[in-house]
């Protein structure tokens, strides 16, 4: 028997740029252009801007469905192919590769006008693909060890990273680094903007620290005021935190966001990559004006709820629908907030690089520190000096594994005795005056429903005292158990369920 041979889309199976520059599979792109009024597929007027070109599937699935819309309207094929390349597809690449790969995929030709361009009638090479290489514009610092210490005004690269070679990319995305609507298309008005724009740039800072750039695109693409924006980003900014508070703001208080949909594990939607606080793609309409749509996907479960972005008492989105009512009971009782418990970073003013000595001399102390446990001079404490003497509890900084749920999300508290400190690898709860209460708070933090009140705010690895927001304080006289805490909130049995589907139980033997 001859068997039928499966011939894929070339475009669902490429390899991604980076974890920052993702390609975006065929049918992603199809269930965000679902979001769009159908009668947009009919309309020869409407324009659509891609203004992050990366393989050109965006432009290319648009011009799909305008070939079927348009039919009646031109039946002549080749006029229809000319007029909807020509007058209605739009896209920005993000560097000159990504130019000729989205022309070769849109206009079945890296060059508009070449001999096997589909569309006839471009008089120059990128057509309606437009790359032109941008330059950051560096804001001066004086620094007194010297070198390249500038930022970009436009985006905040670092100049350290990005001032390079010409014939290097310098990733100054031609987007957000001037006016395009000026610039690129004279000044002309779009009907959609669409795409996945670049997540992050190095920043300059420790280690591999990078600094979030797509909410530059969300709001650039805002200004050009479109009748319909949707793009697919990192979920991260439903928190805020690294640059993002301020976008958070107002994307939250934005009653044009018609549609969210959400994204728990980033490989559901990008095979392979694991992108901390996973991946949405939302619908923002201009003359959209109530709640939102939120529907949520874990493990191939969906759940749909239209609800305000922002709940009672609330200052970042909850993204899970069923987690609502769990919040609501929480609330209901209005007892202050464990927040006031957490400390900052550096609860001692040490970094996580600090190393005590290996044996215990005189006057030092334990110091609680990344790998272990060493002993420090007392007299090295920076900060909280007051908290030495007392007992603490301390949570790593960092949260264990991976985003695959359920997972732990908090490590395993620690009971840090009397002459003890940490570094910033730990966040200190407390202090306390006795071991017994320690101990207490140990067993509210190991709970479920502790962690599951984190994970609501939590979005990235980082554990920060914000995501200690919505914990409320109990009475540590006593210790805690998921049992007592559902019991005392009125937890349903499929409240308890979906808990358990998201966090879970601490192993405090390991």
């Amino acid at each position: 028997m001859i068997q039928a041979s499966y011939n894929p889309d070339v475009l669902s199976c490429l390899a991604n740029l980076s974890n920052d520059e993702v390609f975006t599979p065929p049918a992603l792109v199809n269930s965000m252009l679902d979001m769009l009024p159908a009668e947009l597929w009919s309309n020869p007027d409407a324009k659509f801007l891609n203004p992050v070109s990366k393989s050109g599937v965006f432009l290319r699935e648009i011009a799909k469905r305008l070939m079927l819309g348009l039919e009646t309207q031109i039946p002549n094929k080749q006029e229809r192919i000319n007029h909807i390349f020509k007058n209605q597809l739009y896209g920005i690449a993000i560097t000159e590769l990504t130019a000729l790969f989205a022309r070769r995929s849109v206009y079945c030709s890296k060059t508009a006008n070449g001999p096997y361009s589909i569309c006839d009638t471009f008089a120059d090479e990128q057509g309606n693909i437009r790359y032109e290489r941008m330059l950051h514009t560096w804001e001066a610092i004086n620094s007194p060890e010297g070198g390249k210490k500038g930022k970009c005004i436009y985006c905040g690269a670092s100049q350290e990273v990005y001032d390079r070679d010409d014939a290097l990319e310098t990733y100054a995305y031609p987007f957000i680094h001037t006016n395009i609507s000026i610039t690129l298309f004279e000044n002309m008005t779009f009907d959609v903007v669409v795409g996945n724009p670049p997540y992050q740039l190095s920043d300059g800072g420790h280690g591999r620290s990078a600094s979030p750039i797509y909410h530059k695109f969300i709001q650039q693409a805002k200004k050009l005021n479109p009748k319909y924006l949707s793009m697919i980003v990192p979920a991260r900014w439903y928190a805020g935190g690294k640059g993002l508070d301020d976008f958070r703001e107002e994307m939250l208080n934005d009653g044009r966001i018609k549609e969210i949909h959400d994204f728990h594990e980033t490989s559901d939607v990008f095979p392979g990559l694991n992108i901390r606080g996973g991946i949405c793609y939302f619908l923002w309409e201009k003359d959209y004006k109530g709640d939102c749509t939120i529907t949520n996907y874990n493990k191939g479960q969906t759940s749909t709820a239209t609800r305000p972005l922002l709940e009672s008492q609330a200052k970042i989105f909850v993204r899970y629908n069923k987690a609502i009512s769990i919040l609501r009971k929480v609330q209901e009782l209005k007892e202050k907030s464990f927040y006031q418990f957490v400390s900052t970073q550096k609860p001692f003013g040490l970094r996580t690089f600090v190393k005590g000595d290996i044996e215990s001399k005189n006057d030092s102390i334990k110091l609680y520190q990344n790998g272990g446990i060493g002993y420090i001079n007392q007299s090295e404490i920076e900060l909280n000096k007051e908290w030495i003497d007392k007992y603490k509890v301390l949570v790593p900084r960092s949260s264990p594994g991976s985003d695959v749920y359920p997972h732990q999300v908090l490590g395993k508290p620690i009971i840090s005795e009397p002459n003890s400190a940490c570094t910033e690898t730990y966040i200190v709860i407390g202090p306390f005056n006795s071991k017994k209460t320690c101990l207490n708070v140990a067993s509210y933090i190991s709970t479920n429903f502790f962690r599951f009140l984190v994970i609501l705010i939590k979005s990235t690895q980082d554990v920060p005292r914000r995501v200690y927001q919505f914990v409320p304080i109990q009475d540590f006289n006593e210790p805690w158990t998921d049992e007592k805490l559902y019991k005392k909130y009125g937890i349903t049995e499929e409240e308890i369920a979906f808990i358990d589907s998201m966090i879970r139980p601490m192993d405090l033997n390991a």
